[in-house]
């Protein structure tokens, strides 16, 4: 069993090492906002109890059983937003914060339950994968709302990079997991978009935006 810190690190390392793999002690100090000695203390430990391959001046890589860890703690999050969501009635911006919190408890049961409640779910309220229990997830192949060509029809599948505050942008235009969207034009200079969608006839969208929106082609 690990304390509340160790399983802050374990997500931290699974969230950056997701694209190369590895990750640099620094790159985890700024993540955490927690000094290197500190970091480096924890990755010593967290090696003995084989969690992560560490070595001085050496990028930090997950082992598969740290790996695994880190998915079923990502796991509890994601179903707690999913539970939030569908069958509590918050908004996707208002449930980060208490599945932070949630996600530490150490009961099992709790969330198999929730997994049954909700026909055991593959994405979370965000788009994003829900790790099963042996901690494995289904990644599906999206395209970035900001790499479509004018005329393409996509329909809406996740949100990447989202804060409460993004969360609330795309609220306000009432842009929301399977929506359909149809891409009018492309500004050139900067890539700004103007997309159509239900009664939004002309809703422009920066390049920040799309980039973080990712969608199915049909």
């Amino acid at each position: 069993m690990h304390s509340l810190v160790e399983e802050n690190y374990l997500k931290a390392l699974f969230a950056l090492s997701k694209d190369k793999g590895s990750v640099s002690v620094n790159d985890l100090s700024k993540h955490l906002n927690i000094k290197m000695p500190t970091v480096t203390n924890m990755m010593k430990k967290m090696a003995f109890k084989k969690l992560v391959h560490y070595e001085s001046y050496k990028p930090l890589i997950l082992t598969k059983k740290g790996k695994k860890e880190a998915a079923l703690i990502i796991r509890k999050h994601r179903l707690t937003e999913m539970y939030l969501v569908e069958k509590m009635g918050f908004g996707w911006e208002e449930v980060h914060n208490i599945a932070e919190q949630i996600e530490h408890i150490k009961s099992p049961k709790l969330f198999a339950k929730m997994a049954e409640l909700l026909d055991y779910p593959k994405f979370d309220p965000h788009g994003t994968p829900i790790p099963d229990i042996n901690g494995e997830m289904e990644w599906k192949a999206y395209s970035k709302l900001s790499e479509c060509k004018p005329g393409d029809m996509v329909k809406m599948a996740a949100v990447i990079n989202t804060t409460d505050e993004f969360l609330k942008f795309l609220n306000r235009r009432e842009i929301h997991l399977g929506l359909k969207i149809k891409i009018k034009s492309v500004e050139p200079f900067d890539n700004t978009m103007v997309v159509k969608y239900k009664n939004h006839l002309e809703e422009t969208l920066s390049n920040t935006v799309c980039k973080r929106l990712l969608v199915e082609r049909f």
